[in-house]
């Protein structure tokens, strides 16, 4: 018998095109609000300048992973939003909601009632997002567990060996006897 030891590696991951508009709105993004240079390069997100980033920037906030969680269930008011969010304000919520809605992720659709109704859906591009920025939603709260175990066992190994200086010493006043004159 016969044992194969020889590592298995995998075909290279096929080149995507980084080219088009929605490359070159990023961009021109990233250009006016001096993040990037007219010559830095787009596409590779570990460079200071891409604006990649920008993008990352807006999907990694919290608010927006549960924005974005809720909306993949199907279109959602205002409102509704702000009660299922407990701690999101209602500030925040126009915030991001605006942001996501200029990023294409995100369709406004208001209606002529009084007062005026608005609900926002996913739109397909979001649709692509929201499964994907939910799955670390889920991921956070199957772990939560051993995420607050490690941090507990942190905290107990490093118990006493802050890096902030000691306090200082506090002066003790000794009582006042009388000398013999």
């Amino acid at each position: 018998m016969r044992t194969d030891t020889s590592v298995t590696r995998r075909p290279p991951e096929p080149k995507i095109a980084r080219t088009g508009p929605a490359r070159n709105g990023l961009a021109a993004e990233a250009r006016r609000h001096g993040k990037l240079g007219k010559s830095a390069k787009v596409g590779n997100t570990y460079v200071q300048a891409c604006p990649t980033r920008l993008v990352l920037d807006r999907i990694a906030d919290k608010w927006t992973v549960l924005i974005l969680g809720l909306l993949g269930e199907g279109p959602v008011r205002f409102n509704q939003l702000r009660r299922e969010i407990e701690g999101l304000s209602q500030k925040v919520l126009a915030q991001t909601l605006r942001k996501l809605e200029r990023d294409g992720l995100v369709r406004r659709t208001a209606f002529p009632t009084v007062p005026v109704t608005v609900e926002y859906a996913l739109t397909p591009l979001g649709g692509t997002l929201a499964d994907t920025v939910d799955a670390l939603r889920v991921w956070a709260e199957t772990h939560i567990g051993q995420i607050e175990a490690a941090q507990r066992a942190y905290d107990a190994r490093t118990a006493g060996t802050s890096t902030q200086k000691p306090a200082a010493a506090s002066v003790r006043t000794l009582p006042r006897t009388a000398h013999p004159a």
